[in-house]
């Protein structure tokens, strides 16, 4: 016999567990680099820019383009390395929380 009630209280066990499981991705922090470590951009798991860095050597240099190209590179590997780590921070955390549907992976829901 179907459990209505029952499945309604899982269904609000993992939204709970979902949330939480987002709400960490503050705390997953990933540094990625370019320019051989002349820019480096630091990005959370939820996919925000919190810093980047800027050597010196180049702060003076008169070739702005490679500077822009530097910081975008930076913080385009940073956001790809922190998706991929946030998809591994949900996957861990909502492992076992609904049955195996294929096709459903609850490894993106927090991006």
């Amino acid at each position: 016999m179907f459990d209505m009630m029952g499945m309604l209280g899982k269904m609000k066990e993992v939204q709970a567990k979902l949330k939480e499981a987002q709400d960490n991705l503050q705390h997953v922090t990933v540094t990625a680099e370019s320019g051989a470590g002349l820019v480096k951009a630091t990005v959370n798991g939820q996919r925000k820019l919190l810093k980047i860095e800027i050597d010196e050597s180049i702060m003076n240099t008169n070739d702005r383009d490679m500077v822009n190209d530097l910081v975008v590179a930076a913080v385009n590997n940073a956001m790809l390395t922190a998706g991929e780590r946030a998809q591994e921070e949900m996957k861990k955390h909502t492992e076992g929380l609904l049955p195996n549907i294929p096709g459903l992976d609850l490894g993106n829901f927090g991006l």
